[in-house]
């Protein structure tokens, strides 16, 4: 049995303010549970299904302080999924701390706003094999219920650092800097060496003028038919899948 405080508190974290304020975050169904449960975040809350419960590890059920049985509906209605059949649970957020860089390839977003295509865009950074990815302040909250869901688990093994990008990048001189862009080099006939960041703009406006200002390698995906731009996550992925089929 769910408690009606219980319910208050997660109902409450769909907001920002709480999440922050709490410094927690929810995590709904079979896929993102069961991920969550196999990662090194602090899971302090877990409800589920008799036969999600049965499911798991035993060793991954401890891992969280309070353990409660919920019915199908009770966790649809605590969540934002619309049905949910397995999971929802409590975690504490990561501290928001910059990721040291190796000899790697790292995705900027300047200022991403859609949830959905943050999301995506984090599940596509983790199948290229991207971990870091540095995000300006106005960038969608990575712990927005909506990025969790739309990664697919993605969100356990990609670090997002909100910082000031211009002031970030600046700092980081001796780094390739790729922009993504209209008017810029193709994609297919860019030497993308072995590392640097590459920045996605805005869904709408694309990168800001202070970080366009410091864009050193413009790149852009040619255009064949008549569409005015791509999805932000879309452009990400197809950029990505560049890089690391021309890395040699």
């Amino acid at each position: 049995m769910i408690s009606k405080a219980k319910a208050k508190f997660i109902k409450s974290l769909q907001l920002k303010k709480y999440r922050k304020d709490e410094q927690c975050f929810v995590v709904e169904g079979a896929k993102g549970v069961s991920e969550l449960l196999r990662s090194d975040y602090e899971v302090v809350w877990l409800a589920g299904t008799d036969s999600f419960l049965r499911s798991i590890q035993q060793g991954a059920a401890i891992a969280a302080t309070d353990l409660v049985e919920a019915s199908e509906q009770e966790l649809a209605a605590l969540g934002a999924f619309t049905t949910n059949n397995a999971a929802l649970a409590i975690a504490r957020m990561r501290p928001n701390v910059e990721p040291k860089l190796n000899d790697e390839f790292v995705l900027v977003l300047d200022d991403i706003r859609d949830p959905g295509n943050l999301g995506t865009i984090i599940r596509t950074a983790d199948w290229y094999g991207i971990n870091k990815i540095i995000a300006s302040e106005e960038t969608a909250d990575f712990y927005n219920p909506k990025v969790i869901s739309a990664t697919m688990g993605s969100f356990c093994r990609v670090n997002v650092y909100y910082t000031e990008l211009h002031s970030y990048l600046t700092s980081k001189t001796d780094w390739p800097l790729f922009g993504a862009i209209l008017a810029g080099e193709s994609i297919y006939n860019v030497n993308f060496g072995q590392k640097g960041f590459i920045v996605v703009g805005n869904e709408s406006n694309g990168i800001s003028s202070k970080v366009l200002q410091l864009i050193e390698k413009p790149i852009t995906i040619p255009r064949i038919g008549e569409a005015e731009s791509l999805n932000a996550s879309i452009a990400t992925a197809i950029v990505l899948d560049n890089v690391f089929r021309l890395k040699k």
